[in-house]
């Protein structure tokens, strides 16, 4: 099975019934494959050749992008600029909006020259503090949060209108998504908080690190309870760790992420830490594919990037299905003539 949009993507492009969307991100999960996305960090350069030299990495291997909005705080590239050059060639990215540096009216002026460009998909976030960045200095803006964006997204694509009312002549054809963390405490309110997000308009989740997946399986069944489970799609973020002394890090500074001892002692004893990072990949993207409530994953491989298409690769949850990319025929032919 093979989702590929049209090999010239005019706009507007037709949306099949039931999607908001023409992406093919969309499409994926709609037709109940198992989605895989992964993370662009955008660099700090001004050449396009830095971001699709990034991208290529995955070709073949996940079905949609994100293009983080200076996370951290930081400053990169913009994430509509990555996905202005990744639609420019075909790529599905995933839009990151962050609430921290924009008011309202430039944060529905940005989704709707995203949409433009033909970006289907993104991802509405509230933001890290500027006091967690490179530049401290900087003023924070927080007009909105990720559920108050969400509202404003859909309204913008549902009621053909700006906040203010003052009506748009074609609205923006988009895929909205959130993010969600089922690890922080207190646990038992986090579906709730999930809730919120899907009434203001999530149709996709993207979590925070998964490595336990005993408290992912709480969640889900809580969300469950609230009748949410055939209303939005639940992405659990996975990713390699390359040492013990990681994980350590990451349990200890990264709110929310919970890393079990059993995986600190894998990584400790093993000869190789960084493969035996990538081996509990392997296994957490093998488990959640079998978890109900589950309907792809999200990898981030932060500097680790190379080992996305392993980790996809050896837990095998495409099945036949090969995510599309650009020149996917070409290169496909030159693989087997070289084999």
């Amino acid at each position: 099975m093979i989702f590929e949009d049209e090999p010239v993507p005019g706009y507007p492009l037709p949306i099949l019934p039931g999607h908001t969307s023409p992406g093919r991100f969309e499409r994926v999960l709609r037709s109940g494959a198992f989605a895989v996305t992964t993370e662009l960090a955008p660099p700090d350069s001004a050449d396009p050749e830095d971001v699709y030299k990034r991208a290529r990495i995955f070709d073949g291997y996940v079905d949609a992008i994100n293009a983080t909005d200076g996370s951290g705080a930081n400053c990169h590239m913009s994430s509509i600029a990555v996905c202005a050059l990744l639609t420019r060639v075909g790529y599905a990215p995933i839009m990151q909006i962050s609430c921290r540096d924009r008011n309202r009216i430039a944060i529905q002026g940005d989704i709707l020259g995203g949409a433009a460009m033909g970006v289907c998909n993104m991802l509405c976030l509230t933001g890290d503090g500027v006091q967690a960045g490179d530049h401290p200095q900087a003023k924070p803006v927080f007009d909105l949060d990720a559920v108050s964006l969400l509202a404003l997204g859909k309204t913008l694509r549902d009621e053909h209108h700006f906040q203010s009312g003052r009506k748009i002549t074609f609205a923006p054809r988009v895929f909205f998504g959130a993010a969600e963390n089922p690890f922080a405490e207190p646990l038992a309110w986090r579906p709730q908080r999930l809730a919120k997000k899907v009434e203001a308009g999530a149709q996709f989740i993207q979590t925070q690190y998964c490595f336990d997946l005993e408290r992912l399986e709480l969640f889900v069944r809580g969300v469950e309870e609230l009748g949410l489970l055939d209303k939005v799609f639940i992405l659990p973020g996975v990713g390699p760790l390359p040492s013990a002394k990681t994980a350590e890090w990451m349990r200890r500074n990264v709110p929310g992420v919970h890393v079990p001892d059993t995986v600190i002692r894998r990584l400790a004893g093993a000869e190789r830490p960084k493969q035996e990072g990538v081996a509990i990949a392997v296994e957490l993207v093998q488990q959640l594919r079998e978890m109900r409530g589950v309907a792809g994953v999200h990898l981030m491989a932060f500097k680790m990037e190379e080992f996305v298409p392993e980790i996809v690769q050896r837990a095998g949850v495409l099945g036949p299905r090969i995510p599309w990319y650009p020149d996917r025929d070409k290169r496909l032919a030159e693989k087997k003539a070289t084999a």
